[in-house]
């Protein structure tokens, strides 16, 4: 036990949720999944759930910025629980670094990270293991989607089919910002205009930015006109 944290019940844990925003459209990937993947766990080992600590609409990339994680932590380093259970690994962090340092913290602590869908343990040797490879494979998988995603996007521009949303704003108001930016008017000066005009942007606003022009300038149907 470390030094300065109470002896604690082990069957006493704290229950952790996380969902990006991305994730909250996706089946099995809610805070309601997750508490039940957690509670069926708890009371198969006979566990009591202290306390709840959640983070919503937030990526797993980095756990600096999640107020939900800190709170759980801190119950469990406060002696209030003696686990930190998640219904998956990644639901902790999606980063092999952070991820690791959590692990760490946790043993030097003398507390335990438990995932419920491996059913790994870290304060063992093995389970530590287990959970440092399951991490490095999970962000391996993740990157190889990524790259299959975006190289069959390029094959699929690179033939011409059109990616993304219909294009709202009229060819001819596409035409006159790529004329303009060829003749030397600067971004910033295209949307002062186009805002004095009371043009519409794509969206319908009469508010447009540089940002606005530029997004039109790099998109597919500047490109019809960019040699004109």
């Amino acid at each position: 036990m470390a030094k300065g944290r109470k002896s604690t019940d082990p069957n006493l844990v704290v229950g952790y949720l996380r969902v990006s925003t991305e994730e909250q459209a996706l089946s099995g990937a809610g805070l309601a999944a997750q508490r039940a993947t957690i509670e069926a766990e708890a009371e198969r080992r006979g566990w009591k759930i202290v306390t709840w600590h959640a983070d919503e609409g937030v990526s797993g990339k980095a756990i600096g910025n999640r107020a939900g994680l800190a709170s759980a932590i801190a119950a469990v380093e406060s002696g209030k629980a003696a686990a930190l259970v998640v219904s998956k690994l990644d639901r902790l962090s999606r980063s092999i670094s952070d991820a690791s340092t959590m692990l760490d913290r946790a043993a030097k602590a003398g507390w335990r990270v438990f995932s419920a869908d491996l059913a790994i343990d870290t304060t063992t040797p093995a389970g530590e293991a287990a959970a440092a490879m399951m991490i490095v494979f999970s962000q391996l998988e993740r990157r190889l989607i990524s790259q299959r995603t975006k190289d069959a996007l390029a094959a699929k521009k690179a033939a011409g089919v059109r990616l993304g949303r219909p294009a709202t704003l009229p060819l001819e108001v596409v035409d006159e910002i790529v004329s303009a930016h060829r003749t030397g008017v600067s971004i910033n000066a295209i949307a002062r205009d186009l805002t004095d005009r009371a043009v519409p942007t794509a969206r319908g606003g009469l508010k447009w930015y540089a940002s606005t022009v530029k997004a039109v300038l790099d998109g597919q149907d500047a490109g019809q006109f960019a040699s004109a």
